[in-house]
């Protein structure tokens, strides 16, 4: 005769399901974790609106027969699910397409009393059709500029500099902070500060979408406010990724280098050097005075007790020269105390072309022709124009000039720290200037 389970037994299994129910759902989530690395992760963009430079990007030619329609329609439904749920699952997120899933179509209407700002339909344009291809002068032009950057890159390269042979893995995070993403569209752009980079952060808020004007985002980039385009908080940059995605973040970052296009902008590096000066030095800017250019007053500049704003030393006539902004450069107590500012950084330590193969490196000697060939490779010339600069740039012509005072020795230390930038991005080497 069976005995009736005692009330302990009856707790004890009830307790044991209760852990096995845990455990398989554990199980479940890493095995989809598992499923979304090795299959979902080479549709990761799929879900968001992406227009890069890839076959598998394309729109569909012609009519697709129904059968095979309905069959991608569901690969794409469960694809996307899937990608959702890990989405929420890492970021702590909503689904990014509830965005999209949720706005009216052209064709219905919603109940007034209802509507919200955020949910204000905005109508996509059509992709831009071009009759004629992309000129093969342009193609042959950035293949040389790749080839360039792989070759000096390369082990056998006589260019040595920091970091030339460290892996991705290698950089830290906060070494990421110029890599901006959009997911959306399936971009990165590694900034350069003084390269146009604040026209093309611009253009990086209207694809992203991540800055909205009662409830819609700006659509025409001179119209995002001046003030907010360098705010940090707008641009989703890698070295922001751990917070997000904690331990998945290295993971997902080589992802979408692997899948995304990635692009930056590159300048003569003295005449860049010189553009930062004028910007930070020869212009009244409060921060830049506190922080560096009473460093190189008492340092340089012989003056015990600078001013303390800006306003006031400008008043009384009081600035670096820009022989002094060279000194505080290639003084090595600079880096020891901080490493330089992004202004003067060299590009390489910005972008690190050795670890990230980049698909389009533009120069801004060659900006209005670079930006209008990469917005067609991005396929989002239908969707923004490069803005046209109305600010006296700085030019290579001026170079001899604001050179002058400086002497040859200090010209050929200030090449040697540069040197990485010149040769990787194509620069020659300014021959008239290191020699007497």
């Amino acid at each position: 005769m069976e005995h009736p389970l005692s009330k302990p037994d009856k707790m004890g299994k009830s307790r044991l399901f209760r852990i096995f129910l845990i455990l398989g759902s554990v199980f479940m989530i890493l095995l989809i974790i598992i499923y979304w690395d090795d299959v979902g992760a080479s549709h990761f963009y799929l879900h968001t609106t992406i227009s890069g430079p890839h076959s598998s990007r394309l729109p569909p030619e012609g009519h697709a027969a129904p059968k095979q329609k309905s069959e991608e329609d569901k690969d794409g439904s469960f694809l996307s699910d899937i990608d959702a749920f890990v989405n929420q699952f890492l970021e702590g997120t909503p689904d990014p397409t509830e965005q999209v899933r949720g706005e009216t179509p052209p064709g219905e209407t919603r109940n007034q009393s209802s509507e919200k700002p955020e949910e204000r339909f905005v109508p996509r344009r059509e992709w831009k059709i071009h009759l004629t291809p992309i000129a093969i002068e342009k193609k042959q032009r950035q293949d040389s500029r790749k080839q360039m950057i792989h070759d000096l890159c390369s082990s056998n390269s006589s260019l040595d500099f920091p970091g030339k042979n460290r892996t991705f893995d290698d950089i830290p995070n906060k070494e990421l902070d110029h890599l901006i993403v959009d997911d959306r569209h399936g971009i990165i752009y590694c900034y350069v500060p003084k390269v146009a980079c604040t026209n093309w952060k611009r253009i990086m808020i209207v694809l992203s979408e991540s800055l909205l004007v009662d409830g819609v985002p700006y659509q025409d980039p001179l119209d995002v406010p001046a003030e907010l385009i360098h705010n940090s908080s707008l641009h989703f940059t890698f070295n922001k990724f751990w917070k997000r995605y904690g331990k998945f973040s290295r993971h997902l970052m080589k992802i979408k280098l692997k899948k995304y296009t990635k692009f930056l902008f590159v300048r003569d590096p003295f005449v860049r050097l010189i553009s930062a000066y004028r910007n930070k030095f020869d212009q009244e800017n409060e921060d830049f005075y506190k922080r560096f250019a009473v460093i190189m007053l008492k340092k340089y500049g012989n003056y015990s007790d600078p001013p303390a704003s800006v306003v006031d030393a400008f008043a009384a006539g009081i600035r670096p020269t820009f022989s002094n902004f060279i000194q505080y450069l290639l003084d090595p107590d600079t880096e020891k105390a901080m490493p330089f500012n992004e202004h003067w950084r060299q590009m390489y330590r910005l972008c690190h072309p050795c670890q990230i193969n980049y698909d389009f490196v533009g120069k801004l000697e060659t900006l209005d022709e670079d930006a209008e060939h990469l917005l067609r490779i991005l396929r989002v010339d239908n969707v923004v124009e490069f803005p046209q600069s109305q600010r006296n740039r700085t030019v290579s012509s001026w170079e001899q000039d604001w050179f002058a005072s400086i002497p040859y020795e200090s010209r050929k230390e200030l090449y040697k720290l540069y040197e990485a930038d010149f040769r990787l991005f194509g620069y020659s080497k300014p021959e008239q200037l290191l020699h007497e």
